[in-house]
């Protein structure tokens, strides 16, 4: 394993890769509506980045060829945007995008409603939110990596979900998948200590119904065997010298309640 410190201008870089890829989560909210594929969804994501002066990092990433991932309902992530995919009231859909600034790159997710959604549904995407929040309190150096990833399956799970243990966070910087993973379950005091200058992906997954996924054959679309929802949130945070520092956060973000 190699762990990679970031410097403060490298960290400065990524947070600006993330400035970019919150606006563009603001921007794909406008357009999160009945009707609209997830092509067109793609389409407008990439613009969007480009424009601000980023890349989509997913973008042809071992062959991927959207320049997000965006995952509906039953399917939790790697959803690869197609004309055949079209939103519809009371689904949920999570945009998984990566954005590169000048070499850096910044990774995060939000999962959505399309229009009214069920209480259930709300209830899953808010669940998936307080798991990273109440579980990224807890960083600062000399913490094991084991605490964060045990308080993310203790509020998924004291909530009712099941949490994939074949999918994980990760670290994040010059390459979109850097030492270490960050797992979504763990024992505390275990697992590698946070240290000033790590830069990690901390995403939690989410199943309404019990863990099994499977792959279908395009190689990419991961999604529950029982066909029930899905919820996935991720950011990219730096751990800082008394703490850490969330660089993908949209406005308002930060107001998010620490209890539901």
């Amino acid at each position: 394993m190699k762990i990679i410190i970031k410097s403060p201008r490298e960290i400065a870089l990524i947070k600006k890769a993330g400035s970019i890829l919150a606006d563009t989560f603001d921007y794909l909210k406008v357009h999160t509506k009945s009707g609209i594929s997830t092509l067109e969804l793609d389409k407008l994501a990439e613009r969007f980045i480009r424009n601000k002066g980023g890349i989509p990092t997913c973008k042809g990433y071992e062959g991927f060829p959207g320049a997000i991932c965006i995952s509906v309902n039953d399917t939790l992530l790697h959803g690869i945007p197609s004309r055949k995919i079209i939103l519809k009231e009371g689904d949920i859909v999570s945009y998984d995008i990566c954005v590169t600034y000048e070499g850096y790159i910044a990774d995060a997710c939000r999962t959505f409603p399309v229009g009214e959604i069920s209480t259930e549904a709300k209830r899953l995407i808010d669940t998936a939110k307080n798991c990273f929040f109440e579980a990224v309190k807890l960083i600062k150096p000399g913490v094991h990596l084991g605490d964060i990833s045990s308080k993310i399956h203790e509020i998924g799970t004291e909530a009712g979900y099941t949490l994939t243990e074949e999918f994980t966070g990760h670290g994040v910087g010059r390459e979109m998948h850097e030492d270490p993973s960050v797992p979504n379950f763990g024992e505390k005091g275990t697992g590698v200590i946070l240290k000033e200058g790590m830069v990690i992906a901390i995403e939690p997954m989410l199943n309404e119904g019990k863990v099994d996924l499977y792959i279908q054959n395009d190689g990419w679309t991961v999604k529950t065997v029982d066909g029930k929802l899905s919820a996935h949130y991720e950011n990219t945070v730096a751990i800082t010298k008394t703490g850490y520092e969330i660089l993908t956060l949209e406005k308002g973000e930060e107001l998010w309640p620490s209890k539901m």
